[in-house]
């Protein structure tokens, strides 16, 4: 079975870190693009960032470049997103998926809670 297990995730001040993680399993892994999408209380469900296996490239939502990452470690399977200067806007429902292309993520993955507090 295809499992995209998640990590991470919490609560933290305006200004802080947090760093969420996702490992796959069932899929082989450098064939996937894994994105990560958000959805706040009241609000649409958004794709943050998608980030491609092989040559790293990532798509990311307007609201967080410069200060969203991604990054793969291969042997474990994992996909992380390092959040840094976390605003308030930032809380919501995280969740990692995965597909062939970001436009087509259609493997639903864990999902965590991450609040910003002011």
């Amino acid at each position: 079975d295809v499992q995209l297990v998640v990590s991470g995730g919490g609560l933290v001040q305006s200004g802080g870190s947090l760093r969420l993680s996702c490992t796959v399993s069932g899929i082989w892994f450098d064939d996937y693009v894994i994105g990560w999408f958000r959805q706040a209380p009241g609000k649409d469900r958004e794709m943050v960032i998608c980030s491609t296996g092989g040559d790293g490239n990532r798509w990311l939502a307007d609201s967080v470049v410069g200060r969203f990452s991604g990054f793969r470690d291969n042997a474990k399977k994992t996909q992380f997103l390092q959040m840094n200067n976390l605003k308030p806007e930032d809380t919501g429902v995280y969740q990692c998926t995965a597909g062939r292309f970001c436009n087509r993520l259609t493997i639903q993955g864990q999902k965590t809670q991450v609040t910003v507090t002011s």
